[in-house]
């Protein structure tokens, strides 16, 4: 059947429907074009945990941009940064500020998926190439998505070298010490009032994409803020894009500020998995990253919210972290706050700050035996069906005292509701902060 042929049959496919034409992987990896490729490595390298290995600059010669490629791991950083002042990647970071220009996706066929996806209606960025060295060939292709957002195709099957042809093996003179962080559970968008639902068909008929969740605004709300959020993800459930845009409120919505911030659509965080959500956490804290904080008052009903749960509920409270069930087993999750930048600094509990680094870690684990093997088996999705929560609106720094519970409407529901579990796993993500990570862990 032609590309054309299948197109035509997709037209009637559900929206909870994936489709196989285009067969992702997983996750290559994520490229921030930053103000400063170095010191923003450096921060992934020690706050992190993140081990520097690839390097692209003036001594591989690259006379446009500086790229340092950081893993921990199945996660792939990439930062880059301009020599030039009226570079494309310098103008991104004007507008922007620090923030994610790619998710680029493993593919076995660069070529097919480029003409796969044009053809249903993705915009080419990029024609199929190809780039070598003596390491071998890798072959891409790019198309656009939301706001200045690219989405690459990566075939590296015929290289063996550290990274892409351009880059160098690099070693940091420093150690480096993982925190844990397994594998880039979820990429959330941000898009404006209106647009969620095209950017969900678009994912759908160009990426083949299935929902697999839907938030409403009432379940994803306080008194000031609401949100509505679309989960789509992959045929294979590795990869999860799930897409927010802002709903009224008696203020602005937290996706409303970012839109604002960050000037436009974009990546709004990034969850990567753990498998010890407490120890990553600890050690996180250990080294100075700081995370968002929920009113102790969330922690008084837990036990009743949630049911048991394996871990010391005196620990979670202690580190913050956000629990909620479902009928698959419970997830664990945690946001890290946004980092400030010049350009505005808040400290409102609404976290409107520009250009921030958002870091979460979530674990989850399955009622299923059968899901509960794959987890120990390191799949990257055991919980497929349930796999991702948004973040609680109303989420404090720990830095600040917890104030008292706020009159968010439904912000801490019943058992087995959506807002129970909308609140209990989401924080507010960094308006402006087109891609920080977060971090999450599925068992």
């Amino acid at each position: 059947m032609t590309i054309e042929a299948e197109v035509r049959a997709e037209q009637d496919r559900p929206i909870t429907a994936e489709a196989d034409f285009l067969t992702l992987k997983d996750v290559d990896h994520i490229e921030f074009y930053v103000g400063n490729a170095y010191q923003a490595a450096y921060f992934w390298q020690h706050g992190f945990g993140f081990e520097p290995v690839a390097y692209s600059g003036l001594e591989t010669g690259n006379r446009e941009t500086c790229s340092y490629v950081l893993q921990q791991g199945k996660i792939r950083f990439v930062f880059t940064s301009s020599y030039k002042p009226d570079s494309t990647v310098a103008a991104h970071q004007l507008i922007h500020g620090d923030g994610v220009k790619v998710m680029a996706f493993q593919v076995d066929d660069a070529e097919q998926a480029f003409s796969a996806t044009t053809m249903r209606g993705g915009q080419p960025i990029a024609p199929p190439f190809e780039r070598r060295d003596e390491h071998g060939v890798v072959r891409m292709s790019s198309i656009a998505t939301f706001g200045d957002t690219v989405h690459t195709f990566v075939d590296r099957s015929d290289y063996a070298g550290a990274f892409l042809p351009g880059y160098k093996a690099y070693t940091s003179l420093a150690a480096t010490k993982p925190v844990g962080l397994a594998h880039v559970d979820h990429v959330v968008g941000n898009v404006q009032l209106g647009k969620m639902n095209h950017w969900v068909k678009w994912y759908h008929h160009v990426m083949g994409f299935r929902m697999l969740q839907h938030f409403d605004d009432e379940a994803i709300s306080t008194e000031y803020s609401a949100l509505m959020s679309k989960v789509m993800q992959n045929g294979t459930g590795r990869i999860k894009m799930p897409i927010n845009e802002p709903a009224e409120g008696r203020k602005k919505s937290q996706i409303e500020e970012y839109l604002d911030f960050y000037r436009g659509p974009g990546v709004q965080h990034i969850a990567m998995s753990t498998g010890d959500i407490l120890g990553a956490v600890r050690e996180l804290r250990s080294r100075g990253v700081r995370f968002l904080r929920v009113p102790d008052s969330y922690y008084d009903i837990l036990p009743e919210r949630v049911g048991k749960i394996d871990e010391d509920l005196a620990a979670i409270r202690e580190l913050g972290i956000l629990v909620d069930r479902d009928e698959e087993g419970y997830l664990l999750q945690i946001f890290s706050q946004p980092s400030r930048t010049a350009r505005r600094c808040s400290s409102s509990s609404s976290n409107a700050t520009a250009r921030a680094a958002s870091a979460s870690a979530t674990s989850r684990r399955c009622s299923s035996p059968s899901r509960s093997s794959r987890a120990s088996e390191g799949t990257s999705n055991p919980c497929s069906t349930n796999a991702w929560a948004p973040s609680p609106p109303n989420a404090t720094p720990n830095s600040a005292a917890p104030t008292a519970p706020s009159t968010a409407r439904r912000s801490w529901a019943s058992p087995g509701s959506p807002a129970s579990r909308a609140s209990s796993t989401t924080t507010t993500s960094p308006p402006a902060s087109s891609g920080w990570p977060t971090s999450a862990t599925r068992r």
